[in-house]
């Protein structure tokens, strides 16, 4: 069953076909650490783990690779402004070598929550200064650049083809800017080095052959997708904001030193909305993962509220559709925990699932196939086999959740014990005697196939 996934380099569907057989190399852009992320970030690193998950459901080896800007990241993406990373600095006291590791420790610990498996190889900008060095001398020397007062910069006019990841209008850009662009030749040439400004040692600065400085945040990732994965790839990720700038000054880049595209497959995940809002850092109010969990909601909830969107459509966040994902997660837990031992998958309903998955990650419609198999008259140990099978891409850790324990006093364990023990030498008369006198004392026994299951009344 083939696997269909939208490129938008080609905005069309397209059969996926690795470039080496059985091997996919993905590259996913990874958050600049700042700050923490926020929902709305979240979303895509769950669509790309939904990707990968469905890679290695149809059996390919998967080869991720993620970076962590520590660096080069400007307040504007005009190359203008103070580095997202001095900002952070000064925001909390700390030195930008401190934040970057504490705000990569915290997206670490979002992406563990939410269940997000972790890239094979983690690469952070500031370890790959040498990689992106010789990048730009590689563009240098195919004569892409040019030199202002600060800094290197690629002169876009000079690829034919510049921008059409984003069916950019370059000339219409040209001729309307209204925006200034100083020294810049052209609105959408952009930085490859930057100089540190006179007189002011930044925390974050390296010697170069073009002076003292740091690199742009489009080098990083050219750079260290083509050291990890080669200079042409299968695919490629981020959100939708990364098409018309980032994504497409990475391709100029590689386009311009190795002739190539980059990655075979460009993906995008679109925006999580609030109030048909886009989510975004620089208003200073976002919602975090942390903020649901203090509201008393699972990681894993989120998650699911996530599947009930096409990756490619607006999702607008409201308490009420969290909660609805909420009670939808505890219902199909507990009926998966109740199933008892798995059996045989149901080959039927696996090769439903498989087609939408299989389908550019159709996963409202993957969801409503396992709601199908939850609701069927299929015998529990196929349902739950079947399930935990289609959990292999859902990701919601079916198989491994247990209801949470309450805390029975000893004497209450005991007399449950002597019912079972009772039950199982058919002294029917005590066990009954005994369930009353659990009840009694505010407790109920519900006889599973796991074995007797005890709560308080009062937690009902």
């Amino acid at each position: 069953m083939s696997l269909r996934l939208y490129d938008t380099y080609t905005r069309s569907l397209r059969e996926f076909q690795p470039l080496r057989e059985d091997y996919v190399g993905l590259y996913t852009c990874g958050p600049t650490v700042y700050n923490y992320a926020h929902i709305g970030n979240l979303r895509t690193y769950i669509f790309e783990d939904i990707l990968r998950r469905t890679l290695e459901f149809n059996g390919y080896s998967v080869k991720h690779v993620m970076n962590i800007t520590d660096v080069g990241h400007l307040v504007s993406d005009a190359d203008t402004g103070e580095d997202k990373m001095e900002k952070g600095s000064r925001r909390t006291g700390k030195s930008a070598w401190e934040i970057a590791e504490f705000y990569s420790q915290a997206f670490r610990e979002d992406l563990k929550r939410l269940n997000i498996l972790e890239p094979h190889i983690w690469c952070r900008a500031t370890d790959h200064i040498a990689e992106q060095i010789a990048l730009i001398q590689c563009i240098e020397a195919k004569g892409y650049t040019y030199r202002l007062s600060d800094g290197i910069y690629f002169d876009t006019s000079k690829l034919p083809d510049y921008g059409y990841l984003a069916r950019l209008d370059v000339e219409g850009l040209q001729a309307g800017a209204r925006i200034d662009i100083g020294e810049k030749r052209h609105p959408t040439d952009f930085a490859l080095w930057k100089f540190s400004p006179s007189g002011q040692k930044r925390q974050m600065e390296w010697d170069s052959p073009w002076g003292v400085g740091f690199p742009g945040w489009h080098i990083e990732c050219s750079a260290m997708s083509a050291k990890y994965l080669g200079v042409f790839f299968d695919i490629h990720c981020g959100g939708e904001d990364h098409i018309p700038v980032h994504h497409t000054n990475e391709i100029a880049q590689t386009e311009a030193c190795h002739g190539t595209r980059l990655a075979n497959f460009w993906m995008h995940g679109y925006f999580l909305q609030v109030d048909e809002e886009k989510m975004s850092k620089s208003s200073g109010e976002f919602l975090r993962l942390q903020t649901l969990i203090d509201k008393g909601y699972d990681p894993l909830s989120y998650r699911l509220f996530c599947l009930s969107a096409h990756y490619r459509a607006k999702l607008n966040f409201t308490w009420e559709s969290l909660d609805g994902a909420a009670i939808s997660l505890d219902r199909l837990r507990n009926q998966v925990y109740e199933w008892g031992e798995p059996g045989d998958v149901d080959a039927n309903y696996a090769h439903q699932f498989t087609e939408q998955v299989n389908d550019d990650l159709n996963m409202p419609r993957a969801l409503a196939v396992t709601w199908e198999v939850a609701r069927s008259d299929l015998p529990a140990p196929i349902r739950k086999a079947t399930i935990l099978y289609f959990d292999r891409v859902l990701g919601l850790g079916l198989g491994d959740w247990q209801p949470p324990k309450a805390e029975i006093p000893e004497s209450i364990l005991a007399l449950v014990q002597q019912r079972q023990q009772a039950r199982s030498e058919k002294r029917w008369a005590e066990a009954d005697a005994l369930r009353q006198q659990i009840a009694a004392a505010g407790y109920e026994v519900e006889d599973t196939p796991q074995g007797p299951r005890v709560k308080s009344k009062k937690s009902e």
